[in-house]
């Protein structure tokens, strides 16, 4: 095959939790810690999200709203931003997803992080681990001076996920027939991403993903 990739999901599959609540937090935290007194409107919108009163794309971005701001300057976070990144880093990786992030990248795979979480924070992760390309969900300012609090396109996620994954391949000049993709994800939302690729790994996966992967006969790892 002309091209390998090895596509990675983020959250539970590389870390051991979530990363875009510890993001929140740390960025009220380090910017304007009065914002912490909004976190119980947090909960209140994942309750609304929940009873599907609001879509998932919009829960990101009103909480986004709450614990940063609605429109903030991009070289004022960026430093935040970046240690952020560094404390990921330090407390939050699987080692099991380190190792096989490094024979992937030893057998000649280009490494692709896909992910719900933004790329704001998601490309500083990225670059620390040694990912060669990101597909996250993207601000509407993504390349401006300011950073809104408004999602441009889809929130890279489920089938939305595929999709960017495959726009990003036709980007790259990569055609579907002559690449061997390795997929790994925790979650049954990513079961688009698992289907589409050759050697799919439920990597951590939860009780549905499990059920899934037993069904279809894909590889399960537990990683560290």
């Amino acid at each position: 095959m002309t091209h390998r990739l090895a596509i990675y999901d983020m959250d539970r599959t590389v870390t051991f939790s979530g990363t875009y609540t510890g993001f929140l937090i740390h960025m009220a935290r380090a910017m304007a810690p009065w914002r912490l007194a909004l976190l119980p409107c947090v909960g209140l919108l994942m309750l609304a999200y929940v009873i599907k009163l609001i879509t998932r794309q919009r829960l990101k971005e009103l909480n986004q709203a709450l614990m940063i701001g609605f429109n903030v300057e991009r070289a004022r976070l960026m430093p935040h931003v970046e240690t952020y990144a560094d404390k990921v880093i330090a407390t939050n990786l699987r080692q099991g997803a380190v190792a096989q992030i490094a024979q992937d990248r030893a057998d000649g795979y280009r490494l692709v992080l896909a992910t719900a979480s933004y790329r704001l924070y998601v490309e500083p992760i990225a670059r620390r681990l040694g990912f060669d390309a990101v597909i996250a969900t993207d601000h509407l300012s993504q390349d401006l001076r300011y950073v809104r609090a408004k999602i441009a396109g889809e929130n890279c996620y489920d089938t939305g996920k595929l999709r960017m994954i495959k726009a990003w391949m036709v980007a790259e000049a990569i055609d579907r027939s002559q690449a061997h993709i390795r997929a790994y994800s925790d979650h049954v939302s990513d079961a688009p991403m698992l289907e589409f690729a050759d050697i799919p790994f439920a990597s951590n996966p939860h009780k549905k993903l499990a059920k899934l992967a037993a069904q279809r006969g894909w590889t399960r790892v537990d990683w560290n």
